[in-house]
């Protein structure tokens, strides 16, 4: 599903036109990305908890020389899935879907 799927499927829930449901997802995506850059989490109950990580400055290997090389310190989004959403998942079909 990509964005476009998901925006359809927000119309034919709520009975939005097209366009109003794309500015609904566009805004709650909006909304997620900036409260995980400016409080460093957000959380939905019974969905998950998009958050901000650290990662430490390491040690890593140049893909083409395979040189040592020093990889920075950075930040990055992270996702855990809510207990609830990792069962309807599970619970969907095979691993190979």
């Amino acid at each position: 599903m990509n964005r476009t799927d998901l925006t359809a499927a927000v119309a034919e829930a709520t009975g939005l036109t097209t366009e109003h449901a794309a500015a609904a997802v566009a805004a709650t995506l909006d909304g997620i990305a900036r409260g995980v850059a400016e409080h460093g989490s957000v959380a939905l109950a019974g969905f998950g908890t998009f958050e901000r990580r650290r990662r430490a400055a390491r040690t890593g290997r140049h893909p083409r020389t395979g040189e040592p090389m020093e990889i920075p310190a950075s930040v990055a989004p992270g996702f855990k899935p809510a207990t609830a959403f990792r069962r309807r998942v599970a619970a969907t079909g095979s691993p190979e879907n």
